[in-house]
């Protein structure tokens, strides 16, 4: 258990952090699991405009430090990659 002043403090804030980010993440993962579902029903334009809707939510995540750079890109890309072998 933290004892000092400060470290009771930084308990706090990680625990406010950890709050924020987790509703990040969440939003994130909803966010992808819309364009997987629009995939799997076989509707490109819903797909079309869930990808949309899903790329700078993904994004914003990598400016708010929730996931890396990297992690962010290859998500877009492979779900883009899925919309775009979609079949008419």
């Amino acid at each position: 258990m933290a004892n000092t002043k400060s470290a009771k403090k930084m308990v706090r804030k990680i625990a406010a952090r950890t709050e924020v980010n987790k509703s990040r993440k969440s939003r994130i993962r909803t966010f992808t699991r819309k364009v997987e579902d629009a995939v799997k029903s076989g509707d490109k334009k819903a797909a079309t405009a869930a990808l949309k809707a899903a790329e700078p939510e993904i994004m914003r995540g990598v400016t708010k430090g929730v996931t890396h750079k990297n992690t962010a890109s290859r998500k877009v890309s492979r779900l883009a990659a899925r919309v775009k072998g979609m079949t008419a």
